[in-house]
């Protein structure tokens, strides 16, 4: 239930973002909402009535790919966001952004961005791509991101030859960017750490010093240098970003000469940010 419930509020915040800042600036977008705009904007065919038709074919060629959870999900996701653009469009709002379409490619990434990346991080779908990127997978053995990628070009391209201008299409670009983005900041969730791996010959020092003073776990690694044919241990913790500056500097004071290597980290789970020592969830 509460997975059902993340992807209805999902999709009706994508749907308000759809309506109200690609629909009322006329700018388009990829995929399969992309093609709804092209009918939308040049035969006046309902988007939400096109949404539907255009997943219906999909959903029996696709369903046993998805598995049995996925498929319900991708229903209820599809279905969700036919009828509450169906909604908005009978209640819309005309949101007065003084004709600058930059704000509106912003508000439109934004707001698509966020329902999407709700959908996905509670296991739904909304169609689409996503079951032909899953089919050519299968099939011909393409990734999926060179699928969607693909797809995406090809349905942004026929909105610029069919009802966007040249101007409109470098903002279709931006909103289409911008949603991407916020995808995956949702998906991945808030928490942007820094995993550091940590290669010195004072290891035990340094490693005690991390746990006792920043109280961070430690994983020793089994390393093998390719040049030198030696075994080495290698360090790998994971910090919070306003604890970067603390870790180089211990690290520093014991080995000035040490390779350290930062990497993004997101949606650490576990002892230290997730669960307290007793395991149980922190807040």
């Amino acid at each position: 239930m509460k997975n059902i419930f993340f992807i209805l509020l999902g999709a009706a915040i994508y749907s308000f973002g759809f309506v109200h800042f690609n629909i009322q600036n006329e700018l388009g977008e990829g995929g399969f909402a992309g093609i709804t705009l092209i009918l939308y904007f040049i035969f006046h065919w309902d988007p939400a009535l096109m949404n539907l038709l255009l997943n219906i074919p999909l959903f029996f060629i696709g369903w046993k790919l998805l598995g049995r959870k996925v498929f319900l999900y991708t229903i209820i996701g599809t279905v969700a966001v036919s009828v509450f653009l169906k909604i908005f469009l009978i209640y819309e709002i005309q949101i007065n952004l003084q004709n600058d379409l930059f704000l509106a490619a912003l508000f439109a990434g934004v707001f698509v961005g966020v329902g999407l990346g709700i959908i996905f991080r509670f296991g739904g779908t909304t169609g689409g791509v996503d079951i032909l990127a899953r089919l050519a997978q299968k099939y011909i053995g393409w990734s999926m991101g060179k699928t969607m990628f693909l797809f995406d070009a090809c349905v942004i391209m026929l909105s610029w030859l069919t009802f966007l201008d040249h101007r409109s299409m470098m903002y279709t670009l931006v909103a289409v960017f911008v949603g991407a983005r916020v995808i995956d900041f949702v998906q991945e969730g808030a928490y942007a750490g820094r995993g550091a791996l940590i290669i010195s010959n004072s290891q035990e020092e340094i490693a005690s010093r991390i746990a006792v003073e920043m109280d961070r776990g430690i994983t020793i690694l089994r390393g093998y240098g390719h040049f030198t044919k030696e075994e080495r241990e290698v360090l790998y913790c994971v910090v919070a970003r306003n604890e970067i500056v603390r870790l180089k500097n211990i690290i520093n004071s014991v080995d000035p000469h040490a390779f350290v290597s930062l990497m993004e980290v997101h949606d650490v789970m576990g002892e230290g940010f997730t669960l307290d020592e007793e395991k149980q969830p922190i807040g």
